[in-house]
């Protein structure tokens, strides 16, 4: 059984996810981040690759990824520090990044070398679904990669529920069809994930964007099977002058515990 499916199976609801982009602040703060999340109590680590031009994220990611590519963080990098990471990290790991870095690496290379260091899952806001059928699919397969698909609130039932066909591991809803960070109205964030209730979808549900404290994660939990936070903890990253206390207060602070 995948981590993916393995986390689902024991956990069905309030699922943290957590994302933050490799290399940032500093470029060895990779792995102390993602041990410092998982210490934390955290259920799944979402790893930004960064890229120069970051279509999906609002401007907090964005700077997060400029300076991660300043500090010389690359695809290269990232699995060198990935080499080591089953030693400690045991919560599933999906990579979220986009095509071009990855068709420069090399798809099926990049694949190999994801799953050879223990990545779990891929999240690619750009893959077309027909290139992902025809071109891609196989190869996610043949390396026992699960395959995260995004929807919004805009995408017909019919569309979703494709997409949900060709996901694994989970279905991620933006909560609105907006970038990363933005603030949302969480009554039409629910009724849109009561709506994607009612369809039966073969994956787990976890709502992404606008999610960033405590009450925003209880707000949308009830209606999924748990929520993804990212600008709100690279926010927390960047005014923290120790990333990993920083990492241990603030998801103290979305799952009300003492720090």
């Amino acid at each position: 059984m995948s981590r993916l499916k393995e986390l689902f199976s024991r956990k069905s609801k309030s699922v943290l996810n957590v994302y933050f982009t490799a290399g940032y602040p500093g470029l060895h703060d990779t792995i102390p981040v993602m041990n410092a999340l998982q210490d934390a109590g955290v259920d799944l680590i979402e790893l930004g690759m960064p890229y120069s031009d970051p279509l999906a994220d609002g401007p907090v990611i964005q700077v997060s990824s400029a300076i991660a590519l300043n500090n010389g963080m690359s695809i290269s990098t990232l699995f060198s520090q990935l080499e080591s990471m089953r030693d400690s990290i045991k919560l599933p790991v999906v990579l979220m990044g986009y095509m071009n870095p990855v068709l420069q690496y090399g798809f099926e290379d990049f694949c190999k070398k994801a799953a050879a260091v223990g990545v779990d899952g891929l999240i690619l806001p750009d893959l077309p679904p027909y290139e992902f059928e025809t071109k891609y699919r196989t190869i996610l397969a043949e390396n026992g990669l699960d395959f995260i698909f995004l929807v919004t609130p805009e995408t017909p039932e019919e569309r979703v529920r494709y997409l949900d066909s060709l996901s694994s591991g989970f279905l991620y809803a933006v909560s609105s069809s907006s970038t990363t960070g933005k603030e949302k109205d969480f009554k039409v964030v629910q009724d849109y994930l009561i709506r994607l209730g009612t369809y039966k979808l073969n994956n787990p549900v976890l709502v992404g964007f606008g999610i960033k404290d405590s009450e925003t994660f209880k707000a949308v939990v009830p209606y999924a099977n748990g929520a993804i936070i990212g600008s709100a903890f690279i926010g927390a990253l960047t005014k923290g002058n120790n990333p990993i206390t920083a990492t241990a207060d603030f998801i103290a602070s979305v799952l009300n515990e003492n720090p």
